[in-house]
């Protein structure tokens, strides 16, 4: 039997494992995926939110507050990217200028430090691309970017580093509690565990409804976003937000942790949890709206397009913790923007409740700190070649866009929670994100794939379940 048993492997479910395993407590994560981050977690706009935005009093004012105040140190220990740039939230509409009062006295109550309401001359002086339409900005210095991969990983890795367990290609289907001991039953096995973690993404609202009559709703809402290649950096140095108006919400243009720049997204309410199928129509709105905000945006540089479902609750809220008919069932439902800023801090307030539950004893042999892959790019020449000289894969490069060497692959596939798929590699070590999008390092990482794992090049996948690249061999040999 395990203490814990953890649904869903996304930023939510793999803070909360590497918050409890810093206690005595046998902990397994469940994950429909193949691997880590596979869901909401790796298509979002991969920004830590200052906290202005939601409302007084709520949790997601007070988690994304916590979280982004405990960003800094947590990155800090796993070897995570992450950058304080700051956010503005621009207006186009003289008459809607108050509005950003409004929204800086509701950060002021909700704990953010620093907002400042921007003239247009000052705007100018800090972001040159400014929409022509724009006469002012509230300043949140204390937003910030980060990479929601490495930190979905980095939790993760840190975790199995200290104990926990993860089950991958394991889809749950039922949970419910027998004489004090919850069950959870896969297609393959059912494991009992002393307490559930419900951190299920777009599917927590299933989960919770097989357990209590308090019943939840997820809507699924796809965002469509558009990446533009490095040689577009430094277009726009904040994280540049539009005041909602009657026209909508409106999209953000941010710089990413690696240099890229990212738009979007969308927001449309859809009723497949897997629809994650970009629209011409969506990339379409994402330009046209991007324009409101900053001018000649440049889109012959973008170099992929994506979408990703958030888990909207119907209350516009996170719903954390026990449901009052479900003892030891702990809920991470409805966790939508702003979910990775909040992830820390949501991390340790559902351990706390776990451990003051369960009796949890501290770890004496706890691992607080990770490594990331090395990256030989940030080596001076002669740390490099001694490298290369006593690990010669570190001298060959892979994916050329990214500068990604097969040393660093290797790194990926043999570490803790290692990557299992192409689409695990790339989001370790960057491989194939650059501006060919993998078209010529495939097949060399399917080959070193294959290699490490000890698998036929058929059984390689871009990211688990049928998603086959080679269908059979034209020629015999290996």
């Amino acid at each position: 039997m395990y203490d814990i048993i953890i649904i869903g492997a996304g930023v939510i479910g793999c803070a909360v494992a590497r918050e409890l395993s810093k206690y005595n407590a046998r902990i397994l994560v469940v994950e429909k995926n193949e691997d880590v981050c596979a869901g909401t977690s790796k298509a979002n706009s991969a920004i830590v939110h200052s906290g202005y935005d939601a409302e007084n009093g709520t949790l997601k004012a007070r988690f994304n507050v916590e979280g982004n105040r405990m960003m800094e140190n947590v990155c800090k220990e796993l070897d995570v990217p992450f950058k304080r740039i700051g956010s503005l939230t621009v207006c186009t509409e003289k008459e809607l200028l108050p509005e950003l009062e409004k929204l800086k006295e509701r950060g002021e109550r909700n704990g953010v430090e620093g907002l400042r309401v921007l003239s247009r001359e000052e705007l100018l002086a800090i972001e040159p691309h400014i929409g022509d339409e724009v006469v002012g900005a509230l300043l949140a210095p204390t937003a910030g970017i980060v990479c929601p991969f490495k930190l979905t990983i980095a939790f993760a890795e840190n975790a199995a580093v200290n104990g926990a367990e993860f089950l991958f290609d394991t889809q749950v289907n039922k949970v419910y509690a027998d004489s004090g001991v919850w069950h959870v039953v896969t297609d393959e096995k059912e494991y009992e565990a002393k307490a559930v973690v419900n951190a299920a993404g777009v599917y927590s609202d299933m989960f919770n409804n097989m357990v209590s009559e308090r019943k939840l709703h997820i809507t699924p809402r796809r965002g469509d976003y558009i990446l533009l290649d490095r040689s577009a950096e430094g277009f726009v140095r904040h994280t540049i937000f539009q005041l909602p108006t009657k026209l909508g919400k409106g999209v953000l243009v941010t710089p990413t942790v690696h240099g890229n720049t990212i738009v979007g997204p969308t927001a449309v309410d859809v009723d497949d949890k897997e629809s994650t199928a970009t629209t011409a129509e969506g990339i379409d709105s994402v330009i046209a709206k991007s324009a409101l905000s900053v001018k000649g945006l440049p889109v012959r540089q973008v170099i992929t397009s994506f979408a990703g479902l958030r888990a909207h609750e119907d209350g516009h809220e996170f719903v954390l913790g026990e449901p009052e008919d479900a003892e030891n069932f702990y809920n991470c439902a409805g966790i939508e923007s702003p979910g990775l800023s909040a992830a820390p801090a949501i991390g340790v307030y559902i351990a706390g409740l776990i451990r003051e539950k369960l009796h949890l004893s501290e770890k004496g042999s706890f691992v607080a700190e990770r490594k990331d892959i090395l990256n030989p790019a940030k080596l001076s020449l002669e740390e490099r070649n001694e490298l290369i000289r006593r690990e010669p894969a570190y001298g060959t490069i892979i994916c050329r866009c990214e500068s990604v060497t097969e040393g660093e692959i290797i790194d990926a596939i043999r570490r803790p929670v290692g990557a299992r798929s192409l689409d695990g590699v790339k989001r370790r070590t960057r491989a194939g994100m650059g501006r060919c999008q993998a078209g010529f390092c495939s097949p060399k990482v399917m080959e070193i794939l294959r290699r490490e794992l000890d698998m036929d090049l058929t059984e390689v996948t871009k990211s688990g379940g049928g998603s086959y690249i080679v269908n059979a061999r034209t020629k015999g040999g290996e």
